[in-house]
């Protein structure tokens, strides 16, 4: 199920944008994760694609080096420190450094009212939404400061700034992913590492190719837009807070929803 508007007309990309560069995505075996790698890719970024889906993320590197892009696969559980310090090293050991880094990997749960919700749901989406992201920028910021720099986008959501019912644990996760990437963006920013975060709005992917289609209706009625957002747009503002043409730009939250926030 799509929308029925066209999708904007797609900006130019430098084959030069990041040439050099190594980036290191997690949760890029499909969705925005990928989306973000094919287009850092697309820049002359070597990618390493990291996910707990070892099958597709070997899939997604195989597309990506036949779309003539330089790409790894390596599997990772964000919510174990120690395969997260091995993936960073994974992408330091395969092309000597890291530059970039985009903490993408995250679970929605299950929906139930915060009075009610199970504490092990909790408890799992919590480590992987906000720990995960915490355990990522804990090996990826040393592994960026001995390259000289780089930059880091979280991937939070709109419901980084906004509550949703339902949602308790996710919702705080996210907030909290927010935080976390202000506070290191100010602990790092005269190092050299800039550190920033995205909040995108609900995301046209097959995830919701199932959805009746009264509640995918719902879903774009909550987008003043009119549609639900593609992938290669959040894409397209990761790439930009990666750049060096955001080179002043440290601690922000840039949303992608539509306006969904702005009502």
């Amino acid at each position: 199920m799509s929308t029925s508007a066209p999708l904007p007309s797609a900006t130019p990309v430098s084959p030069d944008e990041f040439a050099g560069r190594t980036a290191l995505v997690t949760g890029a075996a499909s969705g925005i994760g990928l989306a973000t790698a094919r287009r850092l890719g697309q820049g002359g970024a070597r990618v390493v694609i990291a996910d707990y889906n070892a099958e597709g993320a070997a899939s997604a590197a195989a597309a990506l080096t036949d779309e003539a892009i330089e790409a790894s696969a390596v599997t990772v559980d964000v919510t174990d420190p120690a395969s997260v310090e091995a993936a960073v090293r994974f992408a330091q050991d395969t092309y000597g450094a890291l530059h970039l880094a985009v903490n993408n990997a995250g679970i929605g749960g299950e929906s139930a009212p915060t009075g009610d919700y199970d504490i092990d749901v909790w408890n799992r989406v919590v480590r992987t939404n906000l720990d995960g992201v915490f355990y990522s920028m804990r090996y990826e910021i040393p592994a960026l400061l001995a390259a000289g720099g780089g930059a880091i986008v979280n991937t939070a959501s709109i419901l980084g700034s906004v509550g949703f019912a339902g949602s308790p644990a996710y919702v705080a996760a996210k907030h909290g992913v927010v935080g976390l990437t202000k506070t290191a963006a100010t602990e790092y920013a005269a190092q050299g590492v800039r550190i920033n975060a995205v909040g995108p709005g609900f995301i046209d992917t097959p995830l919701l190719q199932g959805m009746e289609k009264e509640a995918y209706d719902g879903l774009v009625q909550l987008h003043p837009a009119g549609r639900l957002g593609r992938s290669e747009e959040v894409a397209e503002v990761i790439a930009f807070l990666l750049s060096d043409r955001a080179s002043f730009v440290h601690g922000s939250y840039h949303l992608v929803d539509g306006a969904y926030t702005a009502r």
